[in-house]
């Protein structure tokens, strides 16, 4: 069995409109594809010996054991894979459910889809999977345990952590978008400029001087002194002799720890000699320069969480324990600990495995102890210094038990460190009594507070101060999206993403969009090339300056990783039409529309997906949405427009030659199509189709109509508007048109705009491009033939696939069996080609140039318009008097 690919989906896609994160792998069986499981001898039996708990597969029979059945009875291949794939990621820890195993429309070739928790384990998944499945067809020994392992330390490694991972949890729980920034924990909640970001605990709010202040302990210890807040007594040293001078001055037991640590890192308490003195102080060096001493308080340690100004949780913890029991050793007492099923590795469960670290053999060697000491019944041995989670610590909720003083003093401290989000470190007896009572003391401040121990602890009640922190960043009523419209189709979606663009920044929005020439933030293009994928989409989405989003989706990022936005406000289908057909697994005009279908499955329930009634396709789009839907068509006596305009429905049409818009069965008119540039006085029908959802979009975002008709007659089809699509450079003697056109679909709309203007002879530059089949390719070639006197072939620069003699003889064969006596050149090089047709061109005639590298053949064609004008000035400047 073969790999070809593993793609992974991050948002709305082709397999599932509300499941994002599915691995898509394209599995080649090769010769088991004639090997159904039912002719392996042994494989059930190995399978059932391997995964016994994946009895509880159900697989199509709906009950405990169906997958197994579906195995004996004789299955392929490929839905074992699947079945592997997801009861890995379950024995490693990630419980995913989804999957499913289509043909890819190959023989033997199959789409083996699931779903994963972390994509580095789902890709790793994908490939265990079809080793383990080898490995059991064969009969061969296979170490399940170190994938498992392995997918475990993928799972710690790529996954946010417990706290921001509950702030993500929560704004998706509130229908909120969210980004991942980069590859830790710097998230992106909302989108454009109502966005705000998170890292780990540290918010778009978090004051950068209340952070410095509560990384210098030494500074949050002078301003708390200073607001009369019980500190433990202590000082500041950098050297030996230092160390000895805060003895000699404090005495003991003491505790050691780095100015500016975090997270337990070089804390070493209840220090009683100055050989553990010095012990500790080395640690600490390790981590700052500077080393706090001070006086060890006795009591227990709790955390107070105190978010915009307010308490919401507190926690008693324990630092990693062991209590003898006269029998059984410390190592052994701790793998005992180990077995809690709440215990696990790193963050994957509420509580951390603990481990023997170097502050643990500290603790024993201070103690005399080793790992192999009996440890006396009765007797508890803390094994850590600090009472973190992350080292095995646990935690008790005790929220509902806090003094009023002590929530005063928390909710003070806050506002004097300047922190939004603000973990307090208390040492007392009794956090229901003042601390003045029990003479307790605030030992720490800290930014970017760890929420483990308030969403999990191990014993009380769990806090939800995720939702405190979005209260905060997004109160009621705070605006987290930005308006979205979504262009999808075959033909057409540029220059309606464009035009929409246009139309919103003349309403005054700070608009980013996406086509396939770039991407641009108010109008400033910031990226070259083919931009319709999710990567283009996410880059307008992070941007803070933008208020408003077009974004053109094309198939091809769809089916690489899916949508890049979650919901979008409007979805517009322009057409559907056969092109790239037999790629990705896409081999019908049909499955092209699935494709498609995904941007209005994607619209938000109160938005609307806009579908054109005039294509069977995309009218039935409709019955996959949950959103309103809005029509247009090319004709007022469309059935399907009737239809919807007696159900009260909005629609845009042209009639009687003006662009209208339908709500129920009343007309209001926009413009006539002679007055939209765009439409070349009417004569380019298909411009006509672009403007009319463009137009329906600015109704439904409530623009006027005035200002819709002031965006279509302002709106110059050019190649600064409009690159590559009608534009038309008018030479000396005769004319050049440049068009995008390069399917079938774009051609025949090309056709019959070109069979409207004047011009003799029509010559047209055309080209094959590699990833059609070649039924499209001929038929450009016919189309060609039809449309044009004279052809000139040449090639693109990528081939996809293809020789350039195979593409040229196809493109050939096209226009031959349209007439076999045309006019053909071959010019291979587009530039060559360019500059023949334009040295060559007779009085009157027109040039037709069809591109998909639209930027480079502007440049050419402003190059010899630029050279015409230089020859022009140059031949009428001596008849220029002088003045």
């Amino acid at each position: 069995m073969r790999i070809r690919e593993i793609n992974a989906m991050r948002g709305p896609n082709y397999w599932s409109i509300r499941r994002h994160k599915l691995i898509v792998m394209v599995l080649d069986l090769e010769e088991m594809e004639q090997r159904p499981t039912d002719t392996i001898p042994g494989f059930l039996e190995r399978l059932q010996t391997m995964f016994p708990t994946m009895v509880e597969h159900r697989c199509s029979e709906g009950a405990p054991g169906g997958f197994f059945s579906r195995v004996k009875e004789g299955t392929w291949m490929g839905h074992v894979i699947e079945h592997i794939a997801l009861e890995i990621q379950t024995l490693a820890g990630m419980d995913v459910g989804f999957g499913r195993t289509r043909g890819y429309g190959e023989d033997g070739v199959y789409h083996v889809v699931f779903a994963y928790m972390e994509e580095s384990v789902g890709r790793f998944a994908a490939q265990s999977a079809v080793q383990i499945a080898e490995a059991l067809i064969e009969g061969k020994v296979y170490d399940l345990e170190a994938d498992i392992q392995t997918m475990r330390e993928l799972r710690e490694k790529e996954r946010l952590g417990p706290s921001t991972g509950s702030i993500v949890d929560e704004a998706v729980s509130r229908g909120m978008p969210w980004i991942r920034l980069n590859k830790y924990s710097l998230v992106q909640i909302g989108y454009g400029c109502n966005q705000k970001r998170i890292q780990a605990t540290v918010t778009s709010h978090t004051s950068s001087i209340g952070v410095e202040i509560a990384c210098d302990k030494e500074d949050t210890k002078a301003l708390l002194l200073q607001a009369e807040v019980p500190v433990p007594r202590g000082e500041i040293i950098k050297t030996e002799l230092g160390l000895d001078e805060v003895i000699k001055d404090l005495g003991f037991p003491l505790v050691i720890k780095p100015i500016n640590g975090n997270h337990g890192r070089g804390i070493t308490a209840n220090i009683n000699s100055r050989e553990e003195a010095l012990v500790a102080f080395e640690s600490a060096k390790k981590v700052s320069t500077s080393v706090i001493v001070e006086r060890f308080i006795t009591g227990e340690d709790y955390r107070l969480l105190v978010i915009d100004n307010k308490l919401v949780a507190a926690a008693k913890r324990t630092p990693a324990r062991v209590i003898g029991n006269g029998t059984a050793t410390i190592r052994e007492l701790i793998d005992l600990v180990n077995e809690d099923p709440k215990r696990g590795y790193g963050h994957e469960n509420v509580l951390t495995a603990i481990h023997i670290d170097a502050m643990t053999q500290g603790i024993l060697d201070k103690k005399g102890y080793t790992e192999a000491t009996v440890l006396p019944a009765g007797e508890t041995l803390n094994l850590k210094d600090t009472a973190n989670l992350s080292t095995g610590g646990t935690a008790t909720d005790v929220t509902d038990i806090v003094h009023p003083e002590n929530i005063f003093m928390a909710e003070r401290i806050a506002r004097i460190i300047g922190l939004d989000v603000c973990g307090i470190d208390i040492m007392t007896d009794n956090i229901s009594q003042p601390l003045a009572l029990t003479k307790g003391a605030v030992l720490e401040v800290n930014a970017a507070p760890g929420f483990r121990m308030h969403l999990a602890p191990t014993d009380g009640l769990p806090r939800n101060v995720a939702g405190a922190v979005m209260d905060m960043l997004y109160p009621l009523g705070t605006p987290f999206r930005i308006p979205i419209v979504a262009v999808t189709g075959t033909n057409g979606k540029t220059t309606t993403t464009r035009l929409i663009a246009h139309m919103a920044k003349m309403m005054g929005h700070q608009v980013g969009y996406t086509t396939s020439d770039g991407v641009y933030i108010q109008n400033h293009m910031l990226v070259k090339g083919d931009c319709t994928g999710p990567v283009s989409a996410e880059f307008v989405l992070k941007d803070p300056t933008v208020d408003f989003a077009v974004l053109e989706c094309a198939r091809g990022g769809l089916l690489r990783a899916g949508l890049g936005f979650h919901f979008c406000d409007i979805g517009i289908v322009t057409n559907v039409a056969a092109d790239h057909l037999g790629l990705k697994g896409i081999h019908t005009v049909e499955q092209l529309a699935r494709a498609k279908g995904v941007i209005p499955e994607s619209v938000l329930p109160e938005g609307h997906a806009i579908l054109n009634a005039d294509d069977d396709l995309v009218y039935a789009m409709k019955d996959n949405v949950k959103c309103k839907v809005a029509l247009f068509s090319m004709s007022e006596d469309n059935p399907r427009i009737k239809e919807h305009a007696k159900k009260g429905g909005i629609s845009a049409i042209f009639e009687s030659g003006f662009i209208t818009i339908c709500k129920g069965e009343w007309k209001m008119r926009v413009a006539k199509a002679i007055e939209v540039p765009l439409t070349f006085g009417g004569r380019a029908h298909f411009m006509i189709q672009n403007v009319l959802p463009a137009v329906l979009t600015g109704y439904l975002r409530g623009h006027k109509l005035d200002d819709i008709k002031l965006a279509l007659t302002t709106f110059i089809p050019s190649p600064s508007q409009t690159p590559g699509r009608l534009n038309m450079f008018e030479f000396r003697d005769f004319k050049v048109l440049l068009d995008y056109a390069h399917n079938p679909a774009g051609m025949r709309a090309l056709q019959k705009f070109v069979e409207n203007l004047e011009g003799s002879p029509k010559v047209g530059i055309i080209s094959g491009v590699g990833d059609r089949r070649d039924e499209d390719i001929l038929e450009i070639g016919q189309i060609a033939a039809e449309t044009f006197d004279e052809i000139i072939i040449r090639q693109d620069k990528n081939l996809r696939g293809r020789t350039e003699q195979e593409l040229i003889d196809l493109l050939h064969e096209g226009i031959r069996r349209v007439d076999p006596e045309k006019e053909v050149k071959i010019i291979p090089s587009e530039k060559e080609a360019v500059a023949w047709a334009i040295t060559h061109a007779t009085p009157g005639s027109l040039i037709v140039m069809c591109s998909d590298v639209v930027s480079d053949a502007l440049e050419m064609v402003r190059k010899y318009k630029e050279e015409e004008a230089v020859r022009l000035y140059e031949f009428t400047k001596d008849d220029i008097p002088n003045m």
